[in-house]
C-alpha cells in the first residue's frame, strides 16, 4: 500500500491524504482517501490582488492562500471507517464543529522513512449524494482550517505514526490505518 520512492519522477501514489476517521477522538485512526479517485488535488486557490497607482507602479498584496481538496468520487462503504461520519453529515446537514477533523499529509519522496508531513485541522463537507449506476456516491471537499503542522511520518505494517517537529508541539500521534 505504501511504495517507497526509488528514482526519478514521483508517482501520484507518493503523495498520501489522510483524514482522521474518529473525528475529534482521543487519537487518530487516519483513512486514506483515494480508492476509487483518478485525480485529486489540494487546490491551494492563491488569493492576490494588484493595485496599480496614478504612477503606472504596480503592487501586488498576497492574501495567502483559499486551499480545498475534493475526493469525488467517493463510494458509500459501510466498511470504510471514514462512512459513518461522511453519511452522517451528509444526511443531517451537519455544520460547523462537527464537520471538523484532522488531515494529514505525506510525502513520500525519499527512500526510508520519516517522510515529511503535514497535519491540519480541517473541515469535511459532502457535496452531494447518489450517483449513477456504479454505486452510491458522497463525494466531499476538504477545507484546511489552519494549524498546520510540519512532521514526520513512519510506517510500519499498516500503522502510520506521525511525529511533530520539535519546534511545533511535543509527542507524537499513532494511529493505525482505517
Amino acid at each position: 500500500m505504501y511504495d517507497t520512492y526509488e528514482s526519478g519522477k514521483l508517482q501520484r501514489s507518493h503523495l498520501r491524504h489522510l483524514l482522521d476517521s474518529t473525528f475529534g477522538g482521543q487519537s487518530a485512526s487516519w483513512y486514506l482517501i483515494g480508492k476509487d479517485i483518478e485525480d485529486m488535488s489540494m487546490e491551494l486557490n492563491p488569493n492576490t490582488s494588484t493595485v496599480k497607482n496614478i504612477l503606472d507602479e504596480s503592487s501586488v498584496k498576497d492574501e495567502g492562500y483559499e486551499p480545498t481538496m475534493t475526493a469525488d468520487p467517493y463510494y458509500a462503504n459501510p466498511g470504510d471507517a471514514i462512512y459513518p461520519k461522511i453519511k452522517d453529515i451528509a444526511f443531517n446537514r451537519l455544520k460547523g464543529d462537527d464537520c471538523k477533523t484532522k488531515m494529514l499529509e505525506v510525502l513520500i519522496d525519499k527512500t526510508t522513512g520519516g517522510y515529511d508531513a503535514w497535519q491540519e485541522d480541517c473541515m469535511v463537507k459532502p457535496t452531494s449524494y447518489g450517483g449513477g449506476q456504479g454505486g452510491v456516491t458522497i463525494p466531499f471537499t476538504v477545507t484546511p482550517c489552519g494549524n498546520r503542522v510540519h512532521g514526520t511520518v513512519t510506517i510500519t505494517g499498516g500503522t502510520v505514526t506521525f511525529t511533530p517537529d520539535s519546534e511545533n508541539t511535543s509527542g507524537s500521534e499513532t494511529a493505525a490505518e482505517g
